[in-house]
């Protein structure tokens, strides 16, 4: 009993940290994606200096706050969630170098934690509470690998 009580508290935990990470990529995404560069270039200096990679990062950023609710909420192609996740992840992790390169280090704990929070929600849809696609049979071979590591 307990063990589903933990498995249904993980669930819940996994889709608090899902939204959170949509949100924020959403409002990020958006911000990178449709402001005007020299508008951009006030709050971020390198934005005048490399508008097509902020116009990368912003609709990255949207396909990943997508990606991250999308799939999992709809049941259809579930499995993209922990790779948005995953994507989420890779891009905090390149967005810490390139604001460590930039001398920026007050710009990193930020993109630290949320790709840790892209890797918890990465590995939690992955291996600990994957969520079943619409049509999916009990019994199918995923819920029975499941089955037998636990």
């Amino acid at each position: 009993m307990s063990n589903q009580k933990s498995s249904k508290t993980l669930n819940i935990v996994l889709w608090i940290a899902q939204v959170i990470l949509a949100i924020m990529f959403f409002m990020a995404g958006t911000t990178h994606a449709t402001q005007p560069i020299e508008k951009l270039a006030t709050q971020l200096p390198w934005a005048a200096q490399v508008p097509a990679l902020v116009r990368f990062i912003g609709i990255s950023e949207l396909l990943g706050a997508t990606g991250v609710i999308l799939p999992a909420l709809l049941r259809i192609k579930p499995n993209l969630t922990p790779l948005a996740a995953l994507g989420l992840a890779l891009l905090m992790l390149c967005a810490s170098v390139f604001h460590l390169f930039r001398g920026e280090v007050s710009n990193v704990p930020v993109t630290i934690i949320l790709g840790l929070i892209a890797l918890f929600v990465a590995w939690g849809r992955f291996r600990k509470r994957p969520i079943r696609g619409r049509g999916s049979k009990v019994g199918n071979h995923e819920e029975v690998r499941m089955a037998i590591k636990s």
